[in-house]
């Protein structure tokens, strides 16, 4: 997802940490959405790489990657809070 800029890693994060939260069924606020949604496009893009597919060059790509990555943050970090 290099192809996009700082703007749009903002506002594709705000949006996929915005669904993440929906979708794990948290409440968070707006900073916390768009810190797991930018890290989560990280993620989800990395996994997307590792799968040998590119998430470059679209909105909606990008979302449901960002998305996906997002999803997995929150999962990951809910098994690690019930850990501890």
């Amino acid at each position: 997802m290099s192809g996009f800029g700082f703007i749009a890693w903002i506002v594709i994060g705000l949006i996929a940490g915005w669904l993440a939260e929906k979708i794990m069924k948290r409440d968070h606020g707006l900073w916390t959405n768009l810190i797991v949604g930018v890290v989560g496009a990280l993620l989800g893009g990395f996994l997307v790489n590792l799968l040998g597919m590119d998430a470059s060059g679209s909105w909606i790509v990008g979302i449901v990657v960002a998305t996906l990555g997002a999803v997995i943050l929150l999962f990951l970090l809910g098994m690690i809070k019930k850990r501890a």
